[in-house]
């Protein structure tokens, strides 16, 4: 059986405090624009990062790596469960929705 080629992915997890969706960058800060994240190209390399994210419990809940794919903009989501946390909560405008608006 051989495995999937490894694709693209960008460590995400929750803000403790706030409770957006942060996405960690290269110099290891957490952004809630998805578009500042570090898109990670090699398997054992993103494992690690998301070891250092996981590693911070009194900064961020819920780290996981997600399908990201390059433009020249930064990361952007693969998944539609992706491209809804870029906009914030949903429960009601306040947050990423309200600086739309």
């Amino acid at each position: 059986m051989s495995r999937r080629p490894f694709a693209p992915k960008v460590v995400t997890a929750n803000a403790l405090l706030e409770g957006d969706a942060v996405w960690l960058t290269k110099d290891d800060r957490w952004s809630a624009n998805m578009a500042e994240a570090e898109l990670i190209e090699d398997e054992a390399i993103a494992e690690d990062r998301l070891l250092f994210a996981i590693a911070q419990p009194d900064v961020v809940v819920g780290a996981y790596l997600v399908d990201a794919k390059g433009t020249t903009n930064g990361p952007v989501p693969v998944h539609f469960r992706e491209e809804f946390r870029t906009r914030g909560p949903s429960n009601y405008a306040h947050g990423k929705q309200v600086e739309g608006v």
